[in-house]
């Protein structure tokens, strides 16, 4: 059932005196209303450690406010664009959070105090729509950080960190950064071998016997201090020789990388990434031409069933070029089994796109369903919605 606020009333017939010659007047046509959803109250308090245990709790409270929320918002659940230098502007995020179209942001290029700032009018404007409260993001990397957030304490870049004492000190340094920010989502580590130009000195795989272990503090670190960590590029970026940024690149054969992924979901990662990767000469897992952002091979039969990952599943930024030709990449993407679109070319019509098919396509409708739930889930134990 669901339940609304009218919030804009009616305009006000134009009155009329009495004994007045009332003769020719007109009425003032009404405004149309604009209604928000009154979302329930969170009864419980969770932690990023619940995400991933069976707890009636949880569940319903997951439940109760899914139910609260349209079909608008429940495709926007899915769908998460950047802000800063290398995103959008203040501005068009505002008009897309008031569109009631996104369900987070990606925090890209910026500085310190203008995230902290932007943030804070983010969740001021998401009270005043009704819209559940949203994951913040960053490319937290080590190698990136201090590029990606000016003002930040400096760390070593991951080709750098030498010893699991760097590692977790610089996961904190990391972290504190974030939370003071109000990111509670960081799109690392990169856990793809070494071997790649574009990602392997962005990674702890310099040693390869390093880089489970490594990833996994890297995550633990992250993890406890209430920040989801997200390993990065399934099924595997580093044995490529080519940039997804620029073209969608190809593993052939083997997925050699997919080795590392088993211990970290053990471990409790609660996000991965997936890459722009076509993998071709592979009978059991060929995506066809289509990027594994798009595979349900990939996606759905490998990184859920096989590996048994119940995690958040988020795309790698869908204005790359080894994503943008394919034609109606977004549903693909969720039909694939992705639950969180990052950065699609216009939201607005990924967002109408995904819907249109969501009201007419039960199968469709079930998977978004499935997807918007993780995602209320992740923000309940994040702190997201309170």
């Amino acid at each position: 059932m669901k339940h609304w606020i009218t919030i804009c009333a009616c305009s006000a017939l134009l009155l009329q005196a009495c004994g007045q010659n009332t003769e020719g007047a007109k009425t003032e046509p009404q405004k149309e209303e604009r209604k928000i959803p009154e979302l329930p109250a969170i009864k419980h308090t969770f932690k990023l450690t619940d995400y991933l245990t069976d707890n009636s709790d949880l569940e319903k409270d997951v439940d109760a406010l899914f139910q609260t929320l349209d079909d608008t918002a429940i495709v926007a659940q899915l769908i998460m664009p950047a802000v800063g230098r290398l995103g959008n502007t203040q501005t068009s995020i505002n008009s897309l959070i008031g569109r009631r179209v996104i369900g987070g942001v990606l925090m890209l290029n910026g500085t310190k105090t203008e995230f902290t700032s932007w943030i804070t009018e983010f969740n001021k404007l998401n009270v005043a729509n009704g819209n559940p409260g949203f994951l913040y993001s960053a490319d937290a990397e080590p190698s990136l950080f201090n590029r990606k957030i000016g003002g930040s304490s400096i760390v070593k870049k991951a080709n750098e960190i030498m010893s699991l004492a760097e590692v977790n000190q610089c996961a904190d340094t990391i972290a504190a950064t974030l939370k003071a920010i109000g990111i509670n989502y960081n799109f690392a580590p990169v856990v793809d071998l070494a071997k790649n130009g574009t990602v392997g000195y962005r990674g702890f795989a310099k040693v390869e016997a390093n880089n489970v272990p490594w990833s996994n503090a890297f995550i633990a670190r992250m993890q406890e201090q209430g920040i989801i960590a997200t390993a990065k590029h399934f099924p595997g970026h580093g044995l490529v020789s080519g940039d997804t940024h620029k073209s969608l690149q190809a593993i052939d054969g083997e997925l050699k990388e997919v080795k590392t992924y088993p211990g970290l979901i053990e471990k409790g990662v609660l996000s991965i990434m997936i890459g722009h990767l076509a993998v071709v000469n592979n009978p059991k897992y060929n995506t066809n031409g289509l990027p594994a952002t798009c595979s349900k091979v990939i996606i759905t039969d490998l990184l859920r069933k096989e590996l048994g990952f119940k995690g958040l599943v988020v795309t790698d930024a869908m204005n790359m070029g080894g994503v943008t030709a394919v034609k109606g990449n977004s549903v693909k993407a969720i039909e694939a089994g992705v639950d969180i679109l990052l950065m699609p070319l216009d939201c607005m019509k990924s967002h109408g796109e995904i819907l249109a098919k969501y009201r007419s396509d039960a199968a469709f409708k079930s998977i978004v369903d499935a997807a918007a739930k993780r995602v209320l889930r992740m923000k309940l134990c994040a702190g997201a919605i309170k």
